[in-house]
């Protein structure tokens, strides 16, 4: 195999002689996972959290705070017990905080950062440091924050020098988890109530931990709000599975003939899981089964079955509940019966890479018929399959590589995706996982 700076890892996928079948749960959920090690580090005692998603972005996020003095010790795979310091117990890091390609790790930390006694440095690799940095560091200015960035602040590294705080109520613009939380971090250590109010609900892991751990969190319709200096008390937490790395095995099962798979323990939040909804809407079998609460999450385990899937006009406001999963989506409608239209999805040009212009040049290349549009796709879906028999770039994003390797599980002929090391961001041994169901996903060998 040929593995340069240009082409990394390359895996290629095939339709195999037999249907994808089999049991597994899938790693545990990152952004339950991250917020795991930030608010336990915040705590007063101990927390120990299982199922812990170990891929790249998550362990950038234990470096961190291991960086700034918390004790974190791994007790075994995905098994980790962070010894708390408290909101006042961080110490300054003694070098750059470096988040990877992480852009939860990033955006969190620096809300946290905002108002901590000392100076802190965040940088990323080169994707993470393209990526928009001002709808977070808006925010935090307005509360007070000293943060200096690349082109006025919009990209990293970021310069934060922690000063006392203001609250403010910040009307986003975005329904983002991200910008909310990072408020809700710069909240938790100043005086009074802080509160964000979002066009749209976005994924409310952090209002459900926070509370968990004893922090007042209320919520009134599009608003959230935290009362500042809480004593958060150590838990314990079971990561569940997470839905946007099942997402894949779940499209993979639904367009090979024949699959029939169940996916364990994977994490139902009703502010995640839209693409359940949605590729359900579309004639999808999934079937919910066990339902259960766990740590405050709804969990169950899921049976997935080939499917004819029919094409959909997918509401706007499904949007943020299934904005990571857009791309396996816009594979799955690459195969259903008739036009899927997705609008209102302007945010996945800003993720890791330009997700509507990344999926729209691969799945172009092998035979899709798709239509892109500022804001989302026009996919005609061709149910006989799809050509394949091109090789396409990740452009290094793990749910692009992901997304096209799931398609050319159903393509008439191979497909080869270069760049595929930053599956371990999200998803580590993704292709061994999916050999494990029957999917015939291999290391490329390339001239």
């Amino acid at each position: 195999m040929q593995a340069d700076d240009q082409i990394g890892l390359a895996l290629t996928a095939q339709a195999g002689d037999t249907p994808l079948s089999g049991q597994f749960s899938p790693p545990g959920d990152k952004s339950i996972s991250h917020r795991s090690i930030i608010f336990g580090a915040l705590a007063e005692g101990e927390t120990n959290t299982t199922n812990l998603l170990e891929g790249e972005d998550v362990l950038r996020t234990v470096a961190a705070f291991r960086t700034m003095g918390v004790k974190i010790d791994r007790q075994g795979a995905g098994a980790y017990r962070i010894h708390g310091v408290g909101l006042d117990g961080l110490s300054e890091p003694d070098n750059v905080l470096d988040m990877g390609n992480s852009g939860t790790g990033m955006r969190l930390l620096a809300g946290l950062l905002a108002s901590q006694p000392f100076l802190s440095v965040l940088t990323g690799d080169g994707s993470l440091r393209g990526r928009p940095m001002g709808r977070i560091v808006k925010p935090l200015t307005q509360m007070g924050a000293q943060i200096l960035g690349r082109d006025n602040g919009r990209l990293a590294p970021l310069v934060i020098q922690g000063t006392e705080l203001v609250p403010i109520h910040y009307q986003s613009p975005v329904a983002s988890a991200q910008v909310k939380t990072a408020i809700l971090l710069a909240g938790l250590n100043t005086a009074g109530e802080t509160r964000v109010t979002e066009p749209a609900v976005s994924r409310d892991h952090t209002e459900r931990m926070l509370s968990a751990f004893g922090a007042t969190v209320q919520r009134d319709g599009l608003t959230v709000s935290i009362d500042g200096w809480p004593t958060l008390t150590g838990q314990s937490i079971e990561v569940p599975a997470d839905i946007s790395a099942a997402a894949f095995p779940i499209v993979a099962a639904l367009l090979v003939p024949g699959s029939d798979i169940t996916l364990t323990n994977v994490g139902l939040n009703p502010t995640r899981s839209g693409i359940v909804d949605v590729l359900t809407a579309m004639g999808g079998r999934i079937e919910k089964l066990n339902p259960r609460t766990v740590g405050g999450e709804p969990v169950a385990d899921l049976r997935v079955q080939h499917s004819q899937l029919k094409g959909i006009e997918v509401p706007p406001d499904v949007v943020p509940s299934a904005i990571d999963e857009f791309p396996v989506l816009f594979a799955a409608a690459s195969f259903a019966e008739g036009k899927t239209v997705i609008t209102g999805a302007e945010e996945l040009r800003v993720k890791e890479s330009d997700r509507i212009a990344a999926m729209a040049k691969g799945l172009t290349a092998i035979g899709s018929n798709f239509t892109e549009t500022e804001d989302g796709a026009i996919i005609i879906g061709q149910p006989d399959g799809l050509s394949g028999g091109a090789t396409v770039d990740s452009h290094t994003d793990h749910r692009i590589a992901m997304s096209h390797l799931v398609a050319g599980l159903a393509c008439k002929k191979p497909v080869t995706v270069t760049r595929c090391d930053n599956i371990n961001t999200s998803f580590p041994g993704f292709d061994g996982s999916m050999r494990g169901l029957g999917a015939n996903i291999n290391r490329a060998l390339l001239a």
